[in-house]
């Protein structure tokens, strides 16, 4: 299954609070980022950058998301060796982690497996950012990185819309950069079934790797 965005970067984020500050989460109305608005999450992703102990951003391009085809890894084991990338640089002794797996437990030994040291736990549950309030403030930065990199793509390229294939300023966008140039920007994740559809009906059977800019 394809999921997230067709445009755009996928962003992970992690963040460690001292467990004597996770109060302070609760008390800047910290939850999960998509129940907020984009000006409450900005304004909370401050003050989680400010009061934590240290935070951690990765962004995978969308040719790196691409590429896993060719290393045969699926999307949920890229986001695990992201994520364990994360966990490795900050080093929590407690790991929260919302689970991409449909066995929660299994990401979760998934993860442990690629981290180079020894936490005193890892929890992996689905639904982690509407649950704990760690969780909900690295997804609410990650957030916010993403719409950023999102407004600088619409600052060069025009309304390309949220990203999303469900959203119809995103399709329309990619199917008139299609029609237009007969490839697709480097920021378009080119083996999505949304990407490919568009291609095949706008341009034709070539080999996929004709598409890139």
């Amino acid at each position: 299954m394809q999921k997230g965005p067709v445009l755009g970067p996928l962003v992970l984020c992690g963040v460690c609070f001292s467990e004597s500050n996770l109060t302070f989460l609760k008390e800047i109305g910290v939850r999960d980022s998509k129940k907020l608005s984009p000006k409450k999450r900005t304004q909370l992703a401050k003050l989680i950058k400010e009061n934590c102990q240290s935070f951690e951003i990765v962004i995978v391009s969308a040719k790196e998301i691409d590429k896993r085809e060719n290393d045969r890894i699926t999307l949920n084991r890229l986001e695990e060796l992201k994520m364990a990338e994360i966990i490795n640089k900050l080093k929590p002794n407690i790991v929260y982690i919302d689970a991409a797996d449909v066995n929660e437990e299994r990401y979760g030994n998934s993860i442990k497996m690629l981290v180079q040291y020894k936490p005193i736990k890892i929890i992996s549950k689905h639904r982690a950012d509407d649950i704990y309030p760690i969780v909900s403030a690295a997804s609410i930065i990650a957030k916010v990185k993403r719409d950023s990199i999102i407004d600088e793509l619409k600052q060069n390229y025009g309304n390309i819309g949220s990203g999303y294939p469900s959203d119809k300023r995103t399709t329309d966008f990619l199917r008139q950069w299609v029609k237009k140039n007969k490839n697709v920007p480097y920021f378009v994740r080119t083996t999505w079934e949304t990407t490919k559809k568009i291609l095949n009906e706008e341009v034709g059977s070539k080999k996929i790797t004709d598409y890139f800019e």
